[in-house]
């Protein structure tokens, strides 16, 4: 997809990856939904891409809450006609204690933002891209969604989930006209990742940065040009896209496929 003229929506597009794929999206000619609940991060996208000559708004959005969703994509139908592109990029760690000592409400909101709202976004959108013609959904996913990520295994579990419905969203592109894929980043330097040093003082801050500062990131303009190009690419459909150190970028087929062409279960093998 060509995305000159095109509208795109991002969430989390108020920092971090989503911020850089809106600025890359505008710079080559997309006007861009920044979608975040931090309102003012949000502003500052837009602002930045307005001074470089392109074309946004902001609206502030809860991707936990279906009537944020919703308001998400009639303000992009009321403020551009409607949008071709949906980037599911918000998401957050689970943080601190570790699992399984993390408390329930604490782990749920990880699954909430980082899968739930993905398959809410993704079932909203549809029907919305069907009627325009087709269009491209990206999710942003992990590496810690193709492995066992132990540092946090909720997280993990949440991504793998995302990768999950991304390849098996291929149907909608024959049936639809929608391409839908997922980026999967190595750690990459965005507030996602730096947040928790604000919570620590003393040694133990000193500690963290000497440790993150070892740890090799990803600068977010890398992921973002990894989006762009899965959105241009009209060829690709269901793919993970594995992208670690140097913007290095890995196909990661499933572990297995099935010979499925259709919705019928006795087409399954058996045991």
């Amino acid at each position: 997809m060509d995305v000159r003229g095109k509208v795109a929506i991002v969430t989390g597009g108020g920092s971090g990856i989503g911020r850089a794929t809106c600025e890359l999206l505008a710079k080559n000619g997309a006007s861009v939904v920044v979608a975040d609940w931090n309102e003012a991060g949000a502003q500052e996208t837009v602002a930045g891409i307005a001074a470089a000559g392109g074309g946004a708004a902001a609206v502030k959005v809860d991707v936990t809450k279906d009537a944020d969703l919703e308001r998400m994509f009639g303000f992009a139908r009321d403020t551009y006609g409607g949008f071709d592109i949906l980037h599911n990029n918000a998401g957050v760690t689970s943080g601190n204690p570790r699992w399984p000592d993390t408390p329930v409400d604490q782990w749920m909101r990880t699954v909430d933002i980082d899968l739930i709202a993905v398959i809410r976004g993704m079932q909203k959108a549809i029907p919305l891209l069907k009627a325009r013609g087709g269009g491209v959904i990206i999710n942003t996913a992990s590496l810690a969604g193709l492995f066992g990520f132990q540092a946090d295994p909720v997280y993990s579990a949440a991504k793998h989930g995302v990768v999950g419905i991304t390849r098996a969203s291929v149907n909608l592109l024959p049936e639809a006209n929608i391409r839908v894929n997922a980026v999967c980043p190595a750690v990459v330097r965005t507030p996602l990742v730096t947040s928790g040093l604000d919570a620590l003082d003393g040694a133990a801050r000193a500690e963290a940065e000497r440790r993150m500062n070892m740890m090799p990131m990803l600068p977010p303009e890398e992921i973002a040009g990894a989006v762009y190009d899965l959105i241009r690419d009209d060829t690709a459909t269901g793919i993970a896209m594995g992208v670690s150190l140097n913007d290095t970028r890995r196909v990661v087929d499933p572990p297995i496929t099935l010979p499925v062409t259709s919705g019928d279960a006795n087409a399954l093998p058996r045991r």
